[in-house]
């Protein structure tokens, strides 16, 4: 029982990195602020909040509609990830498993924002997007926005090209 829930400890590492670093940035740089910018303003450390989610989507839905769809429905999606990892299928290897639980810690640490933050996530890296898709930045992110997306996409590249079973770990 304790190796299935080894995954588990890349998502407890992830929500500690994820809320030491918001923590810090509430700490030492006032809101709506740029505190440092790095190679030739690429990289932006800022303090931002975001009462949506990505991209802000639904900043202007009502509280009870927020609730459901920014704590509710989360929670149930990450307990049902939660379980993924721990069950014993032989569809998700090892690699799969972890990624799964870097999208857990990532959403844990983004919960955490919205329960005890007002419903507002902090967001404090500013990349430049050299005008790609249209917008000269990419919108402000934070660590756990990407552990998710990171996560994502490397289980998406596992699944695709990679054979699954517990024969490939």
């Amino acid at each position: 029982m304790i190796k299935k829930l080894k995954p588990f400890i890349f998502s407890l590492v992830i929500v500690i990195i994820d809320q030491v670093t918001k923590a810090l940035v509430v700490a030492y740089i006032p809101e709506n602020t740029v505190k440092y910018s790095f190679f030739n303003d690429f990289l932006r450390i800022v303090h931002v909040r975001n009462s949506a989610v990505a991209f802000s989507l639904g900043e202007g839905f009502a509280m009870p509609l927020k609730i459901l769809l920014f704590i509710v429905l989360p929670v149930i999606l990450i307990a049902f990830i939660a379980y993924y990892i721990v069950k014993d299928e032989k569809e998700f290897s090892l690699f799969d498993k972890y990624m799964l639980a870097g999208f857990v810690g990532g959403g844990i640490g983004n919960l955490i924002d919205r329960i005890f933050r007002g419903m507002s996530v902090v967001d404090f890296i500013s990349t430049n997007n050299y005008g790609l898709f249209g917008m000269e930045r990419f919108p402000t992110y934070n660590i756990a926005d990407a552990s998710v997306v990171v996560c994502v996409i490397l289980l998406l590249i596992s699944m695709i090209f990679f054979k699954k079973g517990k024969d490939n770990e």
